[in-house]
């Protein structure tokens, strides 16, 4: 996947068509309440990120955001507002051909789409249809956990990407939510989840192992949701990446730091890719950036 180019004009003119629109007219999902069929990872084979004349130097970008209770206004901001200086900053900033993949996490234990997982796309029109294309369905089991392993399990398992196996060059994966996460995903729930023949069950560590063999993996955490600076929380994610952890303080700044991370680890220096923007954006993407840039 991956055709098609990037059009700032484009997106402004979409974005203006969302004017007057409720959430559920532009993700569409949400109003026969179930997953995109498009988009469930029963019997999933691979999601492919792959070169092509028009995008020779791919570069795969997965972006699994939570969609449990609140975290539902994320999407829908992104896709109003956000886009543009998503794909316009990391276009800026020398990051050649990105290819975009939108999916989506829950609790496996408790809602019905899990798991949601979109294609790796490149221009204006399928970007933005990935996006709203999911199913925003509010759910989550309660207890400060959701399923973030799963995004890493998908990726570790079911891509297929070209700067990785062409090119020895890791793609991005960011989780992106206000919680921590399960510890484990069992063979039943695999099975049920992806339509496996048999499976094992699995503990987050090796479904992240998985993920990190070719992807840069990063959470960012969300302090405008359920836990903010939660020593627990936070504490998960530590634990497990480490300085690939990265808290925001301002989600209508995500698209931004999302792009800020990939075109910094793609080479470009930090106070570069943020000089166009305002002071307070540059203070808080600084802020965010800054335990990762040690």
């Amino acid at each position: 996947m991956g055709y098609g180019r990037w059009s700032s004009s484009t997106y402004s003119n979409m974005r203006t068509s969302y004017k007057g629109k409720s959430r559920d007219d532009i993700f569409r999902a949400n109003k026969h309440r179930r997953i995109d069929p498009n988009l469930d990872p029963f019997r999933l084979r691979f999601r492919e990120s792959r070169d092509s004349e028009e995008h020779p130097n791919s570069l795969a970008i997965a972006l699994f955001l939570d969609v449990t209770g609140s975290m539902g206004r994320i999407p829908d901001d992104l896709v109003r507002n956000q886009l543009g200086g998503l794909m316009d900053t990391m276009l800026d900033n020398g990051v050649q051909d990105p290819q975009i993949m939108f999916s989506a996490v829950g609790d496996h234990y408790s809602d019905r789409a899990p798991i949601q997982v979109g294609q790796f796309e490149s221009s204006t029109e399928l970007i933005n249809d990935g996006l709203s294309r999911l199913f925003l369905e509010g759910g989550g089991g309660g207890g400060g956990t959701e399923s973030y392993p799963l995004a890493w399990h998908t990726c570790g398992r079911h891509t297929s990407i070209d700067c990785w196996e062409k090119r020895q060059q890791k793609g991005f994966l960011f989780t992106i939510g206000d919680e921590r996460s399960h510890m484990r995903c069992e063979a039943s729930k695999l099975i049920e989840l992806y339509g496996y023949d048999q499976a094992k069950t699995l503990d987050d560590m090796s479904m992240l192992r998985s993920a990190q063999e070719m992807y840069e993996v990063f959470h960012i955490h969300l302090n405008q949701g359920s836990y903010p600076n939660n020593d627990h929380v936070l504490g998960y994610w530590r634990e497990r990446l480490g300085r690939r952890l990265v808290v925001l303080d301002d989600y209508s700044k995500l698209g931004l730091l999302i792009a800020m991370v990939v075109a910094v680890f793609s080479g470009k220096a930090p106070d570069e890719v943020v000089r166009n923007q305002d002071r307070r954006t540059r203070n808080l993407l600084s802020e965010s950036m800054e335990n990762i840039l040690v």
